[in-house]
């Protein structure tokens, strides 16, 4: 599993998010993909729940991950991740089955 290209887009008041994750065999019903942020001077950290877009032509596990956030932030801030998901379980952020981008 890796991360491919990522976008950043400002509009307005909002950055819209692009990421390019290839899952290899995993099922992209089994993972989630967050943007996330840190909480800075006392603020909240932010996750944000990605969506599944599209598939990448040519890809057999490559899909297209989409999401806006604040722009109250830089984008600089804020990081793709993938974390295992099932219904009702929690994942501890230092989980060592997190993939962060790099």
């Amino acid at each position: 599993m890796h991360f491919g290209e990522v976008k950043v887009e400002t509009r307005g008041e909002q950055h819209v998010f692009e990421v390019q994750v290839f899952l290899n065999d995993l099922d992209p019903e089994a993972v989630r993909v967050e943007l996330y942020a840190a909480g800075v001077m006392g603020s909240a950290r932010v996750r944000q729940e990605m969506k599944r877009v599209r598939q990448l032509a040519g890809a057999t596990a490559g899909y297209v991950y989409s999401a806006a956030v604040s722009a109250a932030r830089p984008p600089t801030d804020f990081t793709a991740r993938v974390i295992p998901h099932c219904d009702g379980a929690a994942v501890p952020l230092e989980a060592a089955h997190i993939l962060w981008q790099g």
